[in-house]
């Protein structure tokens, strides 16, 4: 292997999309966070290296922005829904339920990471959270 090969193996293995599939693999939902701004920074990104970005693991909290229902041919209804974590940032996934139609604005929601069958990495899912 060349140098420069072993130095781009490097950094992939240190780019941002390794170090959150990594903490997926763990089961933790991670984030990048710039203290500069104070604010979350998802999906991540590379950042220029100024200090002020860090890794943070979310509680997996969240409230429901807004759900959608999707109904392939052939196949069982299901949802998709942007999702508002506790920790300032917004991401898409799905809510889990036995009806997808189910899903409300505003309903609060809490993350599973799973292994979807057929999928390489894992997942990020939501469950309903009753008040």
């Amino acid at each position: 292997m060349t140098k420069e090969s072993k130095l781009m193996n490097e950094r992939i293995a240190q780019s941002p999309l390794a170090t959150y599939t990594a903490h997926l693999q763990r089961g933790a939902l991670a984030y990048q966070y710039d203290k500069e701004r104070d604010h979350a920074v998802f999906f991540p990104r590379v950042i220029p290296e100024n200090g002020s970005v860090e890794w943070r693991v979310s509680q997996g909290r969240g409230t429901v922005y807004s759900s959608t229902v999707v109904f392939p041919r052939g196949a069982a209804p299901y949802n998709v829904a942007l999702i508002d974590l506790d920790e300032g940032f917004r991401m898409m996934s799905r809510v889990e339920c036995p009806d997808p139609m189910q899903v409300t604005i505003g309903q609060r929601v809490s993350a599973r990471i799973v292994r979807a069958e057929g999928e390489e990495l894992p997942l990020v899912v939501f469950d309903r959270v009753d008040a």
